[in-house]
């Protein structure tokens, strides 16, 4: 499997009452897709899967299947925890439901770049389905150099790393520059730099707005338009500020019940609703721009 192009994680809309409002998580998929998006992500981050039922949590999946399905489009799912058995048997449960499983590298226990490649190294081996490894030492506790990453990147269950080190350093640029496929971008403010030193595209919470101008940022620096890239890496990446200007995804929430897509901006506890106040247009979430 080749990752590519730009993936949206969806977030898990809820109505008044505080039920899966899965009616409009339909129609956020359907749209990122019509708009080019190339997959989805369910249970990410994004969607608070912690705060799912494991009943809820089917739903989200059960719809998103289906709404890739009809696009012809890829499906990954979120499916990790702190111990490798317990991530194993999440794996196995998604077998035939998903096409690739986004793992986050062990957070909290901090194993050692090792322990993180024997981790994952067991993993691929029994999968049913593809990996992609989330690194995000920021919220892991777990930072991986380049030479880690590209040794995760070569096993054969591993279809590539959603890159989320929360900058870019010398790590980045030895990684970017070994030429790996299935780099895929997870800090939305980073995409465009990324995309420039050669990463494959991104897996992007705030690609809920606008989505067909980050499909066009992913096809300009394919396309070698430089200015084009330029132009729209700047634009894009404050609208990715909007979208996290609080604890995601309760600005981007905000700014997609503002623009009428989600019955609410609820989130579920701990995270707290966000005020959008006055700093925030109405146009965020508009796809009908030429670009």
């Amino acid at each position: 499997m080749e990752l590519h192009g730009i993936h949206v994680p969806l977030v898990t809309p809820f109505t008044a009452d505080g039920a899966v409002a899965l009616d409009a998580l339909e129609r956020l998929a359907h749209d990122s897709l019509e708009a080019g998006a190339a997959g989805l992500v369910a249970l990410g981050t994004t969607g608070e899967p912690g705060s799912l039922t494991d009943a809820e949590q089917d739903a989200v999946v059960e719809v998103c299947r289906r709404a890739a399905d009809a696009h012809g489009a890829l499906l990954t799912v979120g499916a990790g925890h702190g111990g490798t058995a317990r991530t194993a048997a999440a794996l196995t449960a998604l077998d035939g439901r998903a096409d690739a499983a986004l793992v986050a590298v062990p957070a909290f226990v901090r194993p050692g770049a090792a322990g993180v490649l024997a981790h994952f190294r067991a993993l691929a081996a029994h999968s049913p389905l593809p990996l992609v490894v989330y690194h995000i030492p920021y919220r892991t506790g777990q930072a991986l150099g380049a030479a880690a990453l590209l040794e995760l990147l070569a096993l054969p269950g591993v279809a590539g790393v959603k890159y989320a080190p929360g900058g870019i350093d010398e790590e980045t640029i030895a990684l970017l520059a070994a030429e790996p496929r299935g780099v895929l971008a997870g800090d939305d403010l980073f995409l465009s730099p990324l995309l420039a030193l050669g990463a494959d595209g991104g897996i992007l919470a705030s690609a809920h707005l606008e989505t067909a101008r980050f499909v066009a940022l992913h096809r300009a620096w394919q396309d070698g338009d430089a200015a084009l890239a330029r132009k729209l890496g700047a634009e894009l990446a404050a609208l990715s500020r909007a979208a996290f200007a609080g604890p995601n995804p309760t600005a981007l929430k905000a700014l997609l019940h503002r623009a009428g897509r989600i019955p609410t901006p609820a989130v579920r506890l701990p995270l707290l609703a966000h005020d959008l106040g006055d700093g925030f247009g109405d146009g965020f979430g508009d796809d009908s721009g030429d670009a």
